[in-house]
Parts: C-alpha cells; sequence; structure tokens
C-alpha cells in the first residue's frame, strides 16, 4: 500500500480532474476503504484544501474555492504551462508589475522535477523577446481592489489623480477592467455626472467601497468604450485621409484607438488621426504601407509628400548603374541557397 502522503496527492490528483467522485468511485482508485477515503478527506481539510460533499447515495466529493492557496498537485504539461505564464507576465507587466509573477516563477521553478526544468531552460535559451514599450505601472494590490469593485457590484469612492496632476474624489458604479496591451483602464459609471467613464488605472489613488449596492443599467462595450475615449484625446493637429478600403480593413489598419472611421461609401473610408505635427502624423500614414489621400490640413499632405520625395530620391541614386555583384539595379535579387 503506498504512504498516506503519497496517496493524498493522488487524491488531489483526482479530485482536480473533474467536478465530482463519489466516495466509492476514490475507493478504487487509490485502493483504499470508503473509511480511508473519508479519513483522507479530512487530512486534506487540515491542509487548506476545500473539499466539499455532498450526503446520500448519489451524493460525491469535489473540489471548491478555501480560504488559503494549498500544494497544489500539476502534471507535466501543467506545471510547464503555469511557468511560461508566470514568465510571460513578468515581462509584459499585464498584472501591473513584476516582482509577483517573478517571486512565483522563482519558488516554481525551485520544485519543478529537473524533466521540467530542462524543459523550460531549453525554451528560455531559444526565445528571444523584443524590447517591450514601457507603460505606467500599477500596483498588483491596487489592481486586484479594482478586479474587487466590479465583482462586488457595490458603488465605489474613488480617489483620480488627472493628467495634470490634480486629485479628485468621486464616487463610481464599477464595471470592468480593461487591458489595452500598455495601460490598464477602470470602466464605471460617474454618480455625479450620470455617465459611463473610463479611468486609468494607473492615476487611481485609492479605492475604498461604500457598501451601497448598485444594479447597473444597459451598461457598454467596455473595450469599445476604451477605444472611443483614446481615440478622442485631444491633440494639436488632426489629419483627414480617405483609404480606398471598406470599413472593417481600415479598421485592422487604423485602430479605433488611434482614428475616428466613417464610411464614404461600400469600398473606402474616411479617418481622422491626431498628432503632435505634421510630421509624426506623415510618418505615421508612411507606415500605414497602403495607398491614401490626405483630405486635410495641406501642411500634413506637404509633409508626407516631402518625406516620400525625400524616400524615392534616396532609392533612385542607389546602385543606378550596377553594383558590386555585376547586377543592374533592374534585375530582381539573387535567389537565397536552399
Amino acid at each position: 500500500m503506498i504512504s498516506t502522503s503519497a496517496r493524498l496527492l493522488q487524491l488531489v490528483s483526482l479530485l482536480s480532474a473533474r467536478p465530482t467522485w463519489t466516495c466509492r468511485e476514490l475507493a478504487e482508485r487509490t485502493a483504499v476503504t470508503d473509511r480511508t477515503v473519508r479519513r483522507d478527506v479530512a487530512r486534506l481539510r487540515e491542509l487548506g484544501y476545500c473539499v466539499e460533499s455532498d450526503p446520500g447515495p448519489w451524493g460525491g466529493y469535489r473540489l471548491g474555492g478555501g480560504t488559503r492557496v494549498p500544494p497544489l498537485v500539476l502534471d507535466d504539461e501543467e506545471a510547464l504551462a503555469v511557468a511560461v505564464a508566470l514568465r510571460e507576465a513578468a515581462l509584459s507587466g499585464v498584472l501591473g508589475g513584476d516582482r509577483a509573477a517573478v517571486s512565483a516563477l522563482l519558488k516554481l521553478r525551485q520544485v519543478l522535477p529537473p524533466r521540467i526544468a530542462d524543459r523550460l531552460g531549453e525554451m528560455d535559451a531559444t526565445f528571444v523577446h523584443t524590447p517591450r514599450a514601457e507603460g505606467p505601472r500599477i500596483s498588483p494590490g491596487l489592481l486586484r481592489e479594482l478586479a474587487a469593485s466590479c465583482r462586488r457590484g457595490e458603488r465605489t469612492r474613488l480617489s483620480y489623480r488627472d493628467h495634470a496632476g490634480r486629485e479628485s474624489v468621486r464616487d463610481v458604479d464599477p464595471y470592468r477592467l480593461v487591458h489595452t496591451g500598455l495601460r490598464w483602464y477602470f470602466v464605471a459609471r460617474d454618480v455625479a455626472r450620470d455617465q459611463w467613464r473610463t479611468f486609468r488605472a494607473d492615476r487611481v489613488v485609492h479605492v475604498r467601497p461604500t457598501g451601497r449596492p448598485v444594479e447597473l443599467v444597459d451598461p457598454p462595450d467596455p473595450a469599445d468604450l476604451v477605444s472611443r475615449s483614446i481615440a478622442s484625446v485631444v491633440y494639436p493637429l488632426y489629419g483627414t485621409v480617405r483609404l480606398p478600403h471598406p470599413m472593417d480593413r481600415a479598421l485592422r489598419l487604423v485602430p479605433p484607438t488611434i482614428g475616428t472611421h466613417h464610411p464614404d461609401g461600400p469600398d473606402a473610408t474616411i479617418v481622422e488621426i491626431g498628432a503632435n505635427d505634421a510630421d509624426e502624423l506623415a510618418r505615421y500614414l508612411l507606415g500605414l504601407g497602403t495607398p491614401l489621400r490626405v483630405l486635410a490640413p495641406d501642411g500634413v499632405r506637404a509633409a508626407l509628400l516631402r518625406r516620400t520625395r525625400e524616400l524615392f530620391e534616396a532609392n533612385e541614386s542607389g546602385n543606378e548603374s550596377g553594383g558590386d555583384d555585376g547586377r543592374t539595379s533592374q534585375e530582381p535579387p539573387p535567389r537565397p541557397a536552399s
């Protein structure tokens, strides 16, 4: 017969594998009596596992949420998946900061079996990450408080600092958290203004629940609201361009967080895009890699023509009479070796 500790680990693994088990099924799988199963379940509860049970002949055992995090039992693929996810969380800062993710990853790597640690090491040696944009950081604790306020569905008192550093206190009805890849946004209804708003989570100073439950009526699409809010930021300059693409294609080229779109017939879209100056907008438009027409203002059109002319002249003067490899400028480049 296997030891008690090994049997407990086997029992946890079984309870994690499917929603419910009868006592008889667990006894057969662990090769013990029903009485031993009940005793082992009691030990698991002492260790912090929340094992729920239903009485009667058709009742059974299942894992529920506990009051603290007990030891987990993961198979090889699960342990590898968790380790990779923690590393990505640390690199991306999706949790608001990398400290918690790095700490959890170090703890996990210390107890990984060599066969899994070696696989993770192989991945570390072959994966290369490009530099990531450094966005504003938010503490995991504050992110957790915002998420909890959305889940509780009660009015929350928010201390918030705007872009100018001015701090205000307002009551909001929380709804959702939205991550755009760089920042977290908190979507809530501003009670005083009676309108849905987006708040940058990194500018939230303090969150305090009021204990007053609220029922949200006709809440908006949170991702769409954040996209429109970002696109509506006031810029010193706006350019209007016509893309020869239908709306769905234009939205893939210029996301709704960048511009405001209006269809111009079935095969074209008018897009308004904000920028700090004409040259910045011209660089962005060139990067789209698609034909387009600048409708306004003239300064953006001039900047785009100037940059296009510079690119044309730089490439027109290069290798007109053939290079060191003897090819003329009209010849295609050689095929790579197979």
